[in-house]
């Protein structure tokens, strides 16, 4: 259906074409920015894993008082006072760094880079969603376009008739009722316009708010869409992009993942081997008799050996768990797999019926139409009552939209293949 009317009517509005309309969308889309956000937490969270490669250092500084001694006799009969320097303060830096934990370290740096590879595989599989969505809002509004010219046409036919049978009134050659027959079509169209025109109103806005425009501005589609309707390939190329899916590989990293817990869990039962040094400064000397108002310094090096052995009875039963999550996790992306084939399988079926009922769709426009002709000439020479002539009308009207919108479900039908082969 042509769009040189709607370009008229709506010269203020902002036309965007397909690819406009993902840009828009992957900028601005208010649940994109979510997870635009998760993606970037995920990618903290790597920096913070891999600060346990860093050695730990502390200092510290202490100051405090030092009461007198008191020196008492085992049997407690007597006691001597023993006089203490009274401010003590101390100096110490102590550094450590793990050496070896069974792969800990590694495996856990892994484990946030494969959740950022997740947190990205998310973001891109819901893009895909919102881009299917916002293009249904998009094509269902120049569905309202279209369907707009086409009830213009058919209340500006539907007033011709009127004013004929007006004339055969006025020669007695029809009762009243044709006429308020006429009139009656002539009402429930504009209604029927009307209620088409606060449907674009509220798509309109639902456009707006997901691509971040205005919320004065009105989309008007680009009808050069239609011009070069996209023509999909052989079922087994877009069962290929599957492996590629982002739920596909979700599933397979979170499997991965699984892995990793696994080899980080079963690091608790080996021992950890520590670097250590620490150097310390401190007065007074108290291990002298009398205490010393001097600094005592001595530095410390060496390595350490921990075993949790808790860790062997606890440990295997975390580990099992961990493989029973592993085995529903292997579990669900069989199911994913298997679910999205039958997608896409049912996504080329409807593509393909799209195509099917375009063709039908214009037989029938044709069709219609001619009869609505016939109709109007049988009814111009008083061969017809008007009630044929008005369900020929309705009949051309019903077949004129249905036509007007099939090549626009094409596109769509198309787009939804796109997006269940998880290639949009």
């Amino acid at each position: 259906m042509a769009m040189g009317h709607i370009d008229a009517q709506y010269s203020s509005q902002r036309k965007l074409s397909v690819a406009e309309l993902f840009d828009l969308a992957r900028a601005n889309h208010p649940n994109l920015q979510v997870w635009k956000a998760d993606v970037a937490a995920a990618k903290q969270s790597v920096e913070v894993a891999k600060v346990a490669q860093l050695p730990n250092i502390t200092a510290g500084l202490q100051g405090y008082y030092i009461g007198d001694g008191l020196i008492i006799d085992k049997d407690f009969s007597n006691s001597t006072n023993v006089d203490m320097p009274h401010f003590g303060n101390t100096f110490s830096v102590d550094a450590s760094e793990l050496i070896w934990k069974g792969g800990t370290v590694r495996n856990s740096i892994r484990s946030q880079s494969l959740r950022e590879e997740l947190a990205e595989l998310n973001y891109q599989n819901n893009e895909q969603a919102i881009k299917l969505l916002v293009l249904g809002y998009y094509l269902d509004l120049y569905k309202l376009l279209n369907q707009k010219v086409v009830y213009q046409q058919n209340i500006k036919l539907a007033e011709q008739r009127l004013e004929n049978i007006k004339k055969f009134y006025n020669q007695g050659m029809v009762t009243r009722n044709d006429v308020i027959r006429g009139q009656l079509q002539i009402s429930n169209l504009t209604l029927a316009l009307q209620v088409l025109e606060n449907n674009r109103q509220i798509l309109n806005k639902q456009l707006t708010v997901a691509l971040g425009l205005p919320e004065t501005a009105e989309i008007l589609p680009d009808e050069s869409i239609l011009q070069s309707i996209p023509q999909a390939s052989l079922l087994d190329e877009y069962k290929s992009y599957v492996q590629q899916h982002p739920a596909v590989l979700m599933a397979e990293k979170s499997v991965d993942l699984y892995d990793l817990s696994e080899k980080i869990t079963k690091a608790e039962m080996v021992p950890t081997l520590s670097a250590f040094a620490g150097n310390r400064l401190a007065r007074p000397i108290t291990s002298a008799s009398p205490a010393l108002d001097m600094y005592f310094n001595s530095w410390s090096a060496g390595l350490s050996l921990n075993f949790n052995l808790d860790a062997l009875y606890k440990t295997p039963k975390r580990i099992k768990q961990i493989q029973f999550e592993k085995d529903r996790a292997l579990a669900q992306e069989n199911e994913i797999k298997q679910n999205i084939d039958v997608s896409v399988n049912a996504a080329y079926i409807k593509y393909n019926e799209a195509l099917t009922q375009n063709s039908t769709l214009k037989t029938n426009m044709e069709l219609a139409d001619e009869n609505y002709r016939i109709m109007n000439s049988k009814y111009n020479n008083q061969l017809a009552i008007l009630l044929d002539l008005i369900d020929a009308s309705n009949a051309k009207l019903d077949a004129e939209l249905q036509f007007a919108n099939s090549e626009i479900s094409i596109v769509y039908a198309y787009y939804k293949l796109l997006r269940e082969s998880g290639n949009l």
